[in-house]
């Protein structure tokens, strides 16, 4: 009997790429299927909110998946070595602490070595700036930074040096797509190359997605998206999200995926939003002050002429060992 996660069939990749990018896809076996589901072995007892069931699965010859185990650094140094890293389109992305930075190209080439879908591995020097691009290094493969990275039957054309995208976000675009009704009017105030719009337009019915991003880069990106998805129904804004929406019909959605300062825009966001409507705020935040802050929230936003309601808060993925990103739900009462 081997452990697994039950998933639709259309969302097993980003599933498979997640317990790959934690350490937790079982090699031992075969992804196996039961009607519309797929059955992908792990290691957990629950990921990303699915419990882990028991069932017959085929197993496999394994060939080695760790990367740790085969790389040639410093004994001392092994504990330092990243359990996980990003996977966008065909190239991955890790970090390293400073002790591990010159072994980086066996690093690099090591986890080439095992994952034999990767092109080109480049070293994270992190986060950079307004636009939230990644400062980024070839240590392992070739290429330019510049991929197609594919999620629920959706090609995302990105370069994380140029432009923001975060793979890591494919369950909570999932998510998002599958609240909305046939007809809404969404905003998405920091779209980067609109992933969260390409999602939704091809897996839902709004009548229309407006994406919005300071960086001109994303431009192209955006566009050339649109023409890869043959999607009609979006529109591509580039500029202050806070300053453009003013001039677009009240929405019935709106995304801000800014967790280190989405609330700040809260207010343009409600403005821009019909009674009724939800919008879905990112933010990264100490845990233990979760609770306080949903009631100052409430008590500002009163301040400020708008009545809201916070639906559901959730927590999207750990940021350090104090503090996690959420994502609130809140609907916009008055």
């Amino acid at each position: 009997m081997a452990k697994c996660i039950r998933v639709p069939k259309s969302e097993g990749e980003p599933y498979r790429r997640g317990l790959i990018e934690e350490g937790l896809l079982d090699l031992d076996y075969r992804i196996g299927s039961d009607g519309p589901d797929l059955l992908i072995p792990c290691t957990c007892d629950e990921f990303r909110g699915i419990k882990a069931e028991e069932t017959e699965l085929r197993p496999q010859a394994r060939e080695e998946g760790d990367y740790r185990n085969i790389v040639d650094v410093p004994d001392d140094l092994r504990e330092l070595l990243p359990n996980s890293h990003d996977v966008v389109g065909d190239i991955a992305i890790t970090k390293l602490e400073e002790p591990l930075l010159p072994y980086r190209k066996k690093i690099g080439e090591a986890m080439m070595k095992v994952c034999p879908n990767i092109r080109a591995v480049f070293l994270d020097g992190g986060v950079k700036g307004e636009f939230r691009i990644r400062e980024l290094e070839l240590i392992a493969g070739s290429g330019s930074s510049e991929t197609m990275h594919k999620e629920f039957g959706t090609r995302m054309k990105t370069d994380p040096a140029k432009v923001y995208f975060n793979p890591r976000l494919a369950n909570e675009r999932a998510r998002v797509t599958a609240m909305v009704k046939p007809g809404e009017i969404i905003i998405d105030m920091f779209a980067g190359v609109a992933p969260f719009g390409l999602v939704i337009c091809r897996n839902a019915q709004p009548s229309k997605v407006y994406s919005i991003d300071l960086n001109p880069e994303c431009e192209y990106y955006m566009k050339e998206n649109m023409r890869l998805n043959r999607i009609t129904n979006m529109e591509c804004m580039i500029g202050d999200s806070t300053e453009l929406v003013k001039s677009l019909p009240k929405a019935d959605r709106i995304i801000m995926n800014l967790p280190q300062i989405a609330d700040r825009f809260l207010d343009s966001a409600l403005g821009a939003a019909k009674v009724g409507a939800v919008i879905h705020m990112h933010k990264i935040m100490e845990r233990e002050d979760l609770p306080a802050y949903r009631d100052n929230l409430v008590k500002e936003m009163k301040e400020k002429g708008f009545g809201i309601e916070i639906l559901q808060v959730s927590e999207l993925k750990t940021y350090s060992p104090t503090m996690s990103v959420y994502v609130f739900d809140i609907r916009r009462t008055a």
